[in-house]
């Protein structure tokens, strides 16, 4: 009967401790303390490294000016071609053939322009005859003296639609001799007009500076009519942020997510158009994925701007870091802000989401990222 007695008595101690400190966890999840421990959590332990290989196809950090290459044209479809041997090396992890493909389009660059060039300081009139017989003839003579009958292809002015274009384009970067004795004087070169070409243009560009600023959506909803769709509270004090940084910054906007339209739509009547919209992505892996993919087809961003809020920020910097963007983050506020001691069912929103972002970290981290699509 003792021993029955003490059994129950230490039962009902372990059950009311454990009450008392549900008690005190259901308490402390009300107050603005929890939510603020595990954003401290957050920041300190998810990592923020940036992928160096995924980085090298961000490296161009060129994202405006290659914005302006006209659609078709040579220099566009030869962007184009770079990015894909560019991306197909990247998920190899092949970092060795990276500066090998950067040197191929260096000069791939520099002989279209200076072809471009040359069609250019011709009379209407002179620049079929010209182009079609000496131009032509005169290219394949100099580079099929040394071996390189493709890069002679790809010279010439005649060259079929853009599909094939390309494919010549993405041959010629995965196969020309750059390093080759054969074809080392030309490559040399070509390859000194293009360094003295792009010494100005190289001091302009600082790739520790932000080249965007990358928005991410925080949902839909219905405006008061009951039929229209507009972004909630938590996407539009976004883009509210994002409107103040941009007048700052003066940097071209990139809208993340389903949402993107809407948010345009949203800065649209705010006097303000982002510049890239990524209307795709279905979750936050998707979010950091396509929108890295959309700025390296657009010349590549090293390092972002990001706004989020500041339970969603580490996860999603963490993300971006892994497809190859560092990223400076810029806290957009909740709907609901924290009470300054008390408990709240404010401060609740605020702990159920730090509750979703911890979980989702640590999912991540442990199981690596799912549900998400590699390609938009």
């Amino acid at each position: 009967m003792t021993n029955k007695q003490h059994w129950m008595i230490s039962f009902v101690r372990i059950a009311a401790v454990l009450f008392a400190l549900l008690a005190c966890l259901t308490v402390l999840i009300y107050t603005p303390f929890y939510s603020k421990f595990i954003v401290f959590l957050l920041n300190r332990f998810a990592p923020v490294e940036v992928n160096t290989v995924a980085a090298r196809s961000q490296q161009m950090a060129a994202l405006s000016e290659h914005d302006d290459l006209e659609p078709g044209s040579d220099l566009w479809v030869a962007r184009q071609a770079y990015l894909k041997v560019m991306q197909e090396a990247a998920r190899r992890q092949d970092a060795a053939s990276l500066n090998l493909i950067q040197a191929r389009y260096d000069l791939l660059q520099s002989e279209i322009k200076r072809n471009q060039e040359h069609e250019d300081s011709l009379q209407p009139d002179q620049q079929i005859e010209q182009v079609l017989k000496h131009k032509k003839h005169e290219l394949r003579e100099e580079l099929e003296a040394d071996n390189t009958k493709l890069a002679s292809e790809i010279a010439s002015l005649d060259m079929p639609d853009n599909l094939a274009l390309m494919d010549k384009y993405i041959h010629f970067l995965k196969t020309f001799p750059v390093n080759t004795s054969a074809s080392q004087a030309v490559n040399q070169q070509m390859y000194s007009e293009l360094q003295q070409e792009n010494n100005s243009q190289s001091r302009r560009i600082d790739t520790t500076q932000p080249s965007a600023i990358v928005v991410l959506g925080g949902g839909l909803t219905l405006a008061k009519n009951r039929k229209d769709i507009v972004v909630n509270d938590y996407t539009r004090l976004r883009l509210e942020t994002t409107l103040a940084l941009e007048k700052q910054n003066n940097l071209p906007i990139v809208l993340s997510g389903v949402e993107a339209p809407y948010m345009q739509t949203w800065l649209n009547q705010h006097g303000v158009s982002a510049k890239l919209l990524e209307n795709r992505s279905m979750n936050t892996c998707e979010n950091t994925r396509f929108s890295s993919l959309l700025l390296q087809k657009k010349g590549g961003a090293p390092k972002v701007m990001l706004v989020t809020d500041e339970y969603h920020m580490p996860r999603t910097r963490r993300l971006f870091a892994m497809n190859g963007i560092a990223t400076i983050p810029v806290n957009a506020p909740m709907p609901m802000p924290l009470t300054t001691w008390k408990p709240s069912v404010q401060n609740y929103d605020h702990s159920r989401r730090a509750n979703y972002e911890l979980l989702a970290t640590i999912r991540d981290a442990v199981f690596g990222v799912s549900d998400c699509r590699e390609v938009p």
